[in-house]
């Protein structure tokens, strides 16, 4: 039977980047890498009115440049050099800009397809194998670590498993791990779309009493649309004609980029905070999606399962313990806590700060923007917030 010391579950963005950081230290040491993944990766890329994105922070492209891969990935990323947030019907509203903070940009937008296919390339063959198209049916816990079950009844066993299968992990429940699991009563509206005007590198978020709105800069002069709204609203909208929901969308945003011209396709993701309760065990990590789902208002979900991808790769490489040493892993989820407490919180609170249209809180929310724009230390700590500065790994 075959045996490797890492089986990544899941290939995509997440489990790819783990791969990779761990490759050079895992050649050095002798270590093999499986990566497991039902859909075939490594396709020819090919760009996409309708191809979705990720954000991804300023410190996330630190972290794609210690991988050595931001050269390849730079070419269609688009920045972000300023946001824009704002409250509709009212006056405040606060500004962030690369230049005063001192980078080249607050963040950047880049096509999953694209950012993918820059990970799949840069994996060392000689250290990190594929089993795809294959899907891990059942986990078995060993002394030593776990037993693979795959869909075609091959069976692979492991040093460590590690879960990066998404936020609905069939794995996770079957394990017994439970999920804490917050539903927003909303669902994210996402959609690529043509402005009337050129974005400039401009993000704008947008927050109204239906609920945020965020439009991100794409290439080509279009943006990412996520439109947050409840369940039923949601899909009306999604079943708009498209001058009917440009439509709804221009009065519910504004002009600032102009006429809007052009929708793509249409998707609805609900909406959800969702938490693993236990993110290691013996031989075992839960990463990704499949840890912590947050709300997408707030573009800091991948952000932060980078941090913990890299954070858990040093952990691993720094230790003399064999993979899956449950007090290596632990000292990763300690090195962690404080990062993912801060940044679920951020996220959670932003969300239902201005997710409800309580005249209180619509108050609150008037001073908090001017107050952000106005006063130079709380800029910084939201900008850097925004960055994914706010926390760095150690």
């Amino acid at each position: 039977m075959d045996r490797v010391q890492l089986a990544i579950i899941g290939g995509g963005l997440v489990g790819a980047s783990l791969a990779l950081a761990l490759q050079d230290g895992a050649k050095a040491r002798g270590w093999r890498i499986v990566l497991v993944e039902p859909f075939a990766p490594g396709a020819a890329y090919q760009p996409s009115y309708d191809a979705r994105s990720t954000a991804l922070s300023y410190g996330s492209r630190q972290l794609y440049e210690r991988l050595g891969i931001w050269p390849q990935v730079a070419p269609r990323a688009q920045a972000i050099e300023r946001i824009h947030v704002s409250d509709r019907g009212r006056i405040g509203a606060a500004r962030l800009s690369a230049g005063q903070e001192g980078v080249p940009a607050l963040g950047y937008v880049v096509e999953n397809a694209w950012l993918g296919q820059c990970l799949w390339q840069a994996l060392d063959p000689e250290v990190v194998s594929w089993r795809c198209p294959a899907e891990v049916v059942r986990l078995e816990a060993l002394e030593d670590g776990y037993r693979l079950q795959l869909d075609d009844h091959s069976l692979l066993d492991c040093d460590l498993a590690v879960l990066a299968d998404g936020g609905r992990s069939g794995l996770r429940e079957q394990l017994g791990i439970a999920v804490s699991h917050a539903a927003y009563g909303q669902s994210a509206l996402i959609a690529n779309l043509t402005p009337g005007e050129a974005h400039r590198g401009q993000a704008f978020e947008r927050f109204t009493d239906e609920g945020p709105l965020a439009l991100l800069p794409l290439l080509d002069d279009r943006c990412a649309l996520v439109w947050t709204r409840a369940h039923g609203d949601a899909t009306r909208l999604a079943g708009l004609s498209e001058q009917a929901f440009l439509g709804e969308l221009q009065q519910a945003f504004g002009y600032r980029l102009g006429a809007l011209r052009h929708v793509g396709a249409r998707h609805l993701y609900p909406l959800a905070l969702i938490e693993a309760q236990e993110q290691v065990r013996p031989h075992l990590v839960v990463l990704g999606n499949a840890a912590h789902t947050l709300h997408p208002i707030a573009g800091q979900g991948y952000n932060l399962s980078l941090r913990d991808t890299l954070v858990l790769a040093e952990t691993l490489l720094q230790s003399a313990a064999a993979p899956g040493d449950l007090a290596t892993l632990q000292r990763y989820g300690a090195r962690q806590l404080r990062d993912q407490q801060l940044t679920v919180g951020f996220s959670d609170q932003v969300t239902r700060l201005f997710g409800r249209p309580d005249p209180w809180l619509a108050a609150g929310r008037t001073l908090g923007l001017l107050g952000l724009d106005l006063i130079p230390p709380a800029k910084r700590w939201f900008a850097r917030q925004a960055m994914g500065l706010g926390t760095r790994p150690e």
